[in-house]
């Protein structure tokens, strides 16, 4: 989901020094492609989960990882702050509560399969990328996350 956001906080406190943060309340009350736009992050950031993120992103090795992924958790962060401020809420998905319930309801089910997902990266990765029932088992989490991310709602 990393795609769906990051660099939206930057992009978004750029506009804010440059223009002012009530420039930017006005434009997500009154312009429809950029409610929008804010109404997508909202949701993919509610989607993500920056604790799975971490373990996948140690996957890359310790060194990578330590270089990386602070920038992505402070970007996060950064992306979450200004959306709320601009949108003038509390939780990312207040306006939305179906789907906020949506996606509280699905995280049970899916987060459990994204960590299993990281697991068997790691163990078929270790196995030399040879044993085919990882590799299997791999493939059907990589499908079962992909259905549960999708719009729900």
């Amino acid at each position: 989901m990393i795609p769906g956001w990051y660099g939206v906080g930057s992009g978004l406190q750029a506009a804010v020094e440059k223009h002012g943060e009530e420039v930017l309340r006005e434009m997500g009350r009154d312009w429809p492609f950029f409610k929008i736009f804010l109404d997508d992050i909202s949701m993919v950031l509610t989607k993500g989960d920056m604790g799975i993120a971490g373990m996948f992103s140690q996957l890359a090795g310790e060194e990578l990882h330590a270089a990386f992924f602070p920038r992505i958790e402070a970007e996060h962060a950064l992306t979450r702050q200004w959306v709320l401020r601009i949108n003038g809420t509390a939780s990312l998905l207040e306006h939305d509560q179906r789907l906020a319930l949506s996606i509280r309801l699905r995280n049970p089910y899916v987060d459990p399969i994204s960590v299993l997902q990281a697991d068997l990266l790691k163990r078929w990765r270790a196995s030399g990328r040879e044993d085919e029932a990882l590799l299997r088992a791999l493939v059907a989490s990589v499908n079962g996350v992909s259905w549960g991310v999708q719009n729900t709602g």
